[in-house]
């Protein structure tokens, strides 16, 4: 499928706030939408964007599925941004309207629990994903976010990541050093958890990035296996994990995750990178975009190159 590029994004544009998940913290909004104006953007907080409940949701499924439809057809507003994940854009995904958002394609800024949205808006209509920093879980931070990178999404550069952005090999590939392919992928939880369900991502035969938070080496050991023996590791030009922050085990050795990883994807011939700064992330969270033709390079200095802007000028 085409990619659907939206335009891109002004300097001074104005962005929506959404919340298809979980709420967020007030103070947390509030910090997140000074630092998008700083920046010279025209934050609005969608309508519902501030509910709290019921539950752990940020508003009822209705309310959150309405707000995104709005955010995407409202003229004015350029981009999307949500403001955090958690649990529940799942339900949002019942009733989301392809057709709206095709007509009207903008950069929609998530992960976490929103991989699954991303995903689907990436499958079906062709809408690059750009996996990158929250309003509330990265914005309101000094250091949350890696700017180059999201600058350079917005603006339709092509960029590249590498060991200042924590990238480096975990294994080298079978064959060579240099692997091209459809960037593609996001929070494994929720890649995992959509198995089986209409929206079951399209993983197969691109180069993944994959990154979860706060999740045992033997529970992504888990999550692997089920991945691969549902053949979604079919064909794979390589895979990239992110920083896979505090995915440890008490009092386990320091490279349990790491040697987890090999042991779950023994026999994978491609390279199989680690540590890339995106999505879940202790500092500095790095725009990916989803949709776009990319390279892994693991013989020398560990880069992955962007090629392809997800944007038109």
């Amino acid at each position: 499928m085409p990619l659907l590029k939206p335009r891109a994004v002004a300097p001074d544009a104005q962005w929506s706030v959404i919340a298809p998940a979980s709420f967020a913290q007030p103070e947390r909004i509030r910090g997140g939408l000074e630092a998008l104006r700083a920046l010279g953007y025209k934050p609005v907080v969608a309508r519902n964007a501030s509910e709290r409940g019921p539950l752990y949701f940020a508003g009822t499924s209705e309310q959150r599925r309405c707000d995104l439809h709005e955010a995407f057809t409202d003229v004015s507003t350029q981009a999307v941004i949500a403001t955090r994940g958690g649990y529940g854009s799942n339900y949002v995904l019942e009733g989301l309207d392809l057709s709206l958002v095709e007509k009207h394609p903008k950069p929609f800024f998530a992960y976490s629990d929103l991989t699954g949205i991303q995903l689907r808006l990436l499958d079906r209509i062709g809408l690059p994903v750009f996996h990158g920093p929250m309003l509330a879980a990265d914005f309101h931070l000094k250091d949350g976010v890696h700017f180059a990178s999201f600058h350079a999404a917005l603006a339709g550069q092509p960029y590249s990541v590498g060991a200042s952005e924590g990238l480096r090999v975990l294994k080298g590939g079978t064959a060579q050093s240099t692997i091209k392919g459809t960037l593609y992928g996001g929070c494994l939880s929720i890649l995992v958890s959509l198995l089986g369900t209409p929206w079951e991502p399209e993983t197969e035969g691109k180069l993944l990035f994959i990154e979860d938070v706060g999740t045992k080496p033997y529970q992504i050991d888990r999550m692997l296996w089920q991945l691969r023996v549902a053949g979604k590791l079919d064909s794979a030009r390589g895979i990239v994990f992110g920083e896979m922050l505090d995915c440890t085990s008490p009092g386990a050795a320091p490279d349990l995750l790491e040697n987890t990883i090999l042991s779950a994807l023994d026999g994978f011939d491609g390279p199989i990178a680690i540590g890339l700064r995106s999505g879940h992330v202790s500092r500095q969270n790095v725009t990916l975009t989803f949709g776009v033709e990319a390279e892994l390079i693991t013989d020398g200095t560990t880069r992955l190159n962007l090629l392809e802007p997800a944007v038109t000028k």
